[in-house]
């Protein structure tokens, strides 16, 4: 369970991070912005325009009696907006990464330059095309895989006692696990990681991986709160990869942060 609290630790300190380096957390704010514009516009859609898309996609229900028809329309548009709010939450990271490719991989390489002993940041020596169409085609897998958890956990939800409890609560840990996954892939796979072993690698300390995703989670389900923390998770993700892979962080000195933002920013 330590590792809970440790996972939650690194989200923390990807947050301080870009606090104590402003350039940094204003560029990578842009990438967000976009998502979010998005994202809202298609959200906006769906509650504008979700009851005649259920109207006609349940003909069979046009002759039925009042109360019945408005209140099982009534529900699937409740039911199709909620879904189209958490593949929101689980799809916002996965597509502001791949808009903020080039933000975040700089970024990434700042706190590993930052953190790092020797001062030195790993890096992947592949073309900016080529590590682009690796994100999105790994993002693209992890989706896939997320979409099936939730239509699983959508499911399950009809379960009398069990859909209103238990399957929240794991739902939350599911998309604290992906989120974890896709940020932690701007770190791995610039080590040459590949989707496959970043999974068994987050599977063998899913405690860590919980302790800082679900409360990102949590924290995505407020309205815009996602884009300003965003840069700080990129920030986090790269803590958690680096003590994922065992390797060696220099301690942090609070004296030195002027120092280091100069440098880092340089």
């Amino acid at each position: 369970m330590r590792d809970l609290g440790v996972g939650f630790g690194y989200l923390l300190k990807g947050q301080r991070w870009v606090g104590r380096h402003g350039k940094q957390y204003g560029f990578g704010l842009l990438p967000g912005l976009i998502t979010l514009v998005l994202y809202a516009a298609a959200l906006v859609a769906l509650a504008i325009w979700g009851e005649d898309f259920v109207a006609w996609a349940t003909p069979f229900a046009d002759d039925w009696s009042s109360p019945w028809l408005g209140l099982f329309r009534g529900f699937l548009t409740a039911v199709l907006f909620a879904l189209g709010l958490l593949l929101a939450v689980l799809t916002f990271t996965a597509v502001t990464l791949l808009i903020g490719q080039p933000f975040y991989e700089n970024l990434s390489e700042k706190v590993d330059a930052d953190v790092s002993p020797d001062g030195t940041a790993p890096e992947s020596g592949l073309p900016f095309w080529r590590e682009l169409w690796i994100s999105a085609r790994d993002s693209l897998r992890v989706l896939l895989r997320a979409g099936l958890w939730g239509l699983l956990l959508f499911a399950l939800g009809f379960l009398p006692l069990v859909g209103q409890t238990v399957v929240p609560v794991v739902g939350f840990f599911v998309t604290g696990f992906f989120l974890t996954e896709e940020l932690a892939a701007v770190a791995l796979q610039r080590r040459g990681v590949d989707l496959r072993a970043r999974l068994a690698l987050l599977r063998s300390r899913k405690t860590l991986v919980w302790g800082f995703g679900t409360p990102l989670g949590l924290a995505f389900l407020v309205p815009f709160v996602a884009v300003f923390l965003m840069p700080g998770a990129v920030a986090g993700a790269t803590l958690l990869a680096r003590d994922l892979l065992g390797e060696e962080t220099a301690q942090e000195d609070p004296d030195q942060d002027r120092d280091e933002d100069r440098r880092v920013t340089s």
